[in-house]
């Protein structure tokens, strides 16, 4: 079966209009002799023998089913219950695209709305969308949002330098020609009272993390200070979350935020190679119409029963492209459905216990290794389940010993994104990671530094 719908006529016609004479013609600056290469290819397989080769490929990844994992920031190794993968593999699911027909598509809009029911029970806020590509971009919808929630006249962000680096630069790609300026992200130092002294008649949003980049969660005076002070010169308070935290934490919502979102990778979605995920995002009622991305509201039809349907959908699809919130014209459908069968599943008493194990064991990992020689917290603030430490030897040496000798993937180098953080490493625990496992870290870490000083004892003598 052809999938090239033109004739020979048509490509004689278009040859033509672009005055060549062959499809030849278009590949004069390639040189004849690499124009058809001979490929040495192996010689076929049967579908078996196919199979047993990709496995044997794939026993060279250092995956989760068979390494220890201790690394976080923004992508986090969280049990999934088996009815995710049950529910989203659904052919009605799994296949669905954009419910544009409410007639037909009332299950995938019944799910959306219970998705973001929940989200918005997690965040203390008044309204969801669903949803957006992932965290960084929610996190760059919502200063866009906050910048037309001020009608284009207030061009300055103030934007925290603890929020995940990469988030960082999304806003700053995403946001470039739009005139704002942003400040507060490029000096490490700048604490809570340090953000609230960048606030001026000009700011549009201030933009918070909690948990923080580096695990650490402000204090609730913290942030109902930044949120007052925001207010006080009509500015959005935005906060990135990690949902998990938001099982054992006060919301946002309690503390004055007027936007949280975050990466909501961690209700239910693996790691999947590092995507695809999805971006949560929920406001206050007051902002619902410049919220970017989709709204699914609960209605009842022409017989009295319940139905529900796509609603304040302002986007460059539906409406005049100059009045668009946003051009985002799909959402994380699939990854939505998993978090919220996730967050379904757990209940709020799962999905605390799950806060409190990875927060208690973080702890633990975090106290024994603070007492390794050579090794200590690099922050003394209140963490979640991340926490840096600093290391007597270079953390991408300690890498990879962990991973070429203990068979574990370790944290990440802080020295990459900041060179204050140099010779600091990133370290995670979820309820993933049993008291055994934390352990053999805390051996392996012991046993590395004494070899590498060892060596460097041998090779100074």
């Amino acid at each position: 079966m052809s999938y090239v719908p033109n004739t020979a006529a048509d490509r004689e016609a278009m040859l033509a209009a672009i005055g060549v004479d062959s499809i030849e013609d278009l590949f004069q600056d390639v040189p004849k002799l690499h124009r058809h290469p001979e490929f040495s290819l192996p010689a076929p397989l049967s579908e078996m023998e196919m199979l047993a080769e990709l496995r044997d490929l794939c026993e060279k990844n250092a995956g989760l089913d068979h390494s220890l994992c201790f690394l976080g920031a923004g992508a986090y190794n969280h049990f999934v219950p088996s009815v995710v993968d049950h529910v989203i593999s659904r052919s009605e699911f799994y296949t669905a695209y954009t419910p544009y027909q409410p007639e037909i598509s009332q299950g995938t809009l019944q799910t959306i709305f219970e998705y973001q029911s929940m989200i918005c029970a997690l965040t203390g806020m008044d309204v969801a969308n669903a949803s957006h590509y992932d965290g960084a971009t929610a996190l760059a919808e919502a200063i866009v949002m906050a910048l037309n929630v001020s009608r284009q006249k207030k061009k300055k962000v103030v934007l925290s330098p603890n929020i995940h680096p990469e988030y960082r630069q999304v806003v700053r790609t995403y946001t470039q020609g739009m005139g704002l300026t942003i400040d507060g992200d490029e000096n490490p130092a700048n604490d809570a009272p340090a953000l609230q002294g960048l606030i001026d008649k000009d700011t549009c949003c201030v933009v918070v993390q909690t948990p923080d980049f580096f695990g650490r969660l402000m204090t609730p005076a913290e942030m109902s200070a930044l949120a007052d002070a925001a207010h006080a010169v009509k500015a959005l308070f935005v906060v990135v979350a990690d949902p998990i935290s938001l099982g054992l934490f006060k919301p946002p919502g309690e503390f004055g935020a007027d936007v949280v979102l975050g990466e909501g990778q961690p209700l239910g979605n693996t790691l999947n190679f590092g995507g695809p995920y999805l971006g949560y995002f929920a406001c206050r009622q007051a902002y619902v119409r410049k919220m970017s991305g989709r709204l699914v509201g609960e209605t009842v039809d022409s017989r009295g029963q319940r139905g529900y349907v796509m609603t304040f959908v302002a986007r460059e699809q539906h409406i005049r492209r100059d009045r668009a919130t946003s051009n985002i014209c799909t959402n994380q459908a699939l990854n939505a459905l998993a978090a919220g069968v996730y967050l379904a599943t757990m209940g709020r008493r799962g999905l605390r216990q799950v806060a409190e194990m990875s927060y208690h064991k973080a702890h633990y990992a975090a106290q024994r290794i603070a007492k390794l020689p050579g090794f200590e917290l690099a922050d003394d603030a209140p963490f979640f389940k991340e926490f840096a430490v600093r290391c007597p030897i270079p953390v991408q040496t300690l890498d990879n010993k962990l991973m070429e000798n203990w068979n574990i993937i370790g944290g990440l180098d802080l020295g990459r994104y900041d060179p204050n953080r140099e010779g600091q490493m990133l370290l995670c625990v979820t309820e993933m990671n049993t008291k055994k496992e934390i352990d053999y870290l805390v051996k392996a870490l012991e046993e590395i530094v004494k070899e590498w000083k060892k060596q460097e004892e041998g090779s100074n003598d």
